[in-house]
């Protein structure tokens, strides 16, 4: 039995400030360019101002990504183009620089985090703190056995929060989150299959790196599968976690609500982390509110996933490479609106007209040249 209780979260989280977005919006009508000029960057400022509770918006000045890392048993039927196991190879790239997410990263100059969560490797080839909120090695092959047993998914979504806690406590005032896997879009789409009430063919996608139809119609069948032990456990989101989820995934569902707890902005990446958010939103429904969509991934899930807690992607380039590369792309977006929000002057008064005494004579006919 968890000695976790979820329901507090729907306590705990509040809604951004909406009088302070009422305040940004009126700002945003007495600057020189006419509101609805600048297209979704007016929506995407003034959220910001709501999330900050600051008008004017303040810049963000220090993003951070944070990629949670895992590997999937279920990537041993060959759902995945990547071995199974093989996602240590992944984080060894990112930390030397070798990703898309980490030269995305370099040229922004924003830190990569990398938190080990269940890679299939020995912690000591990783540095500390990479490994140092590990949970297991690998999470269980979820179309047969549950990914994690309870005490594990409780043990990953604290995990979670606590890095969430980190990150708030150090200044970050934006995250972009992402994941580093072999295997999770196959437990990310069983997830969302399971909450949306959909077949695994509605929500299978070719993951990261593209695979061919045969693959495809394995990754359907462990998704079918996966999803019949899902469904028992749906009014139990951490026991969900567990059965078909994985540490990564678990934890990275305890970092989107403790990010919103805390009132700090996160922007998704791909799939999973949809898919965590609406473990999330299930949690705790206002919890959304402190979420953007950063990118549309052309992954069938993630559209399912972001329809259903109303989030619309900021970018839609189809990145599948996941590593929260995507999400990355949308950061400069996200600090353009700020600024502009900030740095617009607004319209100069128009001085009054002077009023009349009302004793004036109006002109006649004659006068009118009639």
């Amino acid at each position: 039995m968890s000695s976790l209780n979820l329901d507090d979260f729907t306590d705990l989280i509040e809604r951004p400030d909406g009088g302070v977005r009422r305040d940004a919006e009126a700002r945003r009508e007495r600057q020189v360019v006419p509101p609805g000029a600048l297209g979704r960057l007016d929506d995407l400022g003034e959220w910001l101002a709501a999330a900050q509770g600051a008008v004017p918006v303040r810049p963000v000045e220090r993003p951070r990504v944070v990629l949670f890392a895992g590997d999937h048993g279920v990537a041993g039927l060959g759902v995945s183009k990547r071995p199974a196991g093989s996602a240590e190879r992944l984080v060894r790239a990112v930390l030397e620089g070798g990703r898309p997410v980490s030269v995305l990263a370099r040229r922004l100059g924003v830190p990569v985090r990398v938190v080990d969560m269940a890679l299939d490797c020995a912690p000591e080839t990783l540095p500390a703190e990479v490994v140092r909120h590990r949970v297991r090695r690998g999470s269980g092959r979820i179309d047969i056995e549950d990914a994690l047993t309870l005490e594990e998914a409780e043990a990953a979504f604290r995990a979670g929060t606590a890095v969430a806690d980190e990150e708030a406590d150090s200044g970050t005032d934006l995250v972009v989150l992402g994941d580093v896997s072999v295997g999770g879009t196959t437990a990310a789409a069983v997830l969302v299959a399971a909450l949306c009430g959909t077949d695994a063919s509605v929500v299978t996608g070719r993951g990261g790196e593209p695979i061919d139809d045969l693959a495809w119609m394995r990754k359907c069948a462990a998704i079918r599968d996966a999803l019949r032990r899902a469904r028992p456990v749906l009014g139990d989101q951490l026991q969900l976690l567990a059965t078909v989820g994985g540490a990564d995934l678990a934890a990275a569902t305890g970092f989107l609500l403790q990010c919103a707890v805390r009132k700090l902005p996160v922007v998704l990446d791909g799939v999973v982390s949809a898919a965590c958010a609406l473990v999330g939103q299930r949690i705790a429904f206002r919890a959304p509110d402190w979420w953007l969509a950063g990118q549309a991934s052309g992954e069938p899930g993630q559209a399912k996933a972001l329809d259903r807690m109303a989030l619309e992607p900021l970018l839609d380039q189809g990145l599948s490479v996941g590593e929260g590369a995507g999400a990355l792309l949308a950061l400069p977006l996200v600090q353009a609106a700020a600024a502009l929000a900030a740095e617009l002057p607004e319209r100069p008064e128009s001085p009054e007209e002077p009023a009349g005494d009302g004793d004036e004579e109006k002109p006649t006919e004659a006068d009118a040249g009639v």
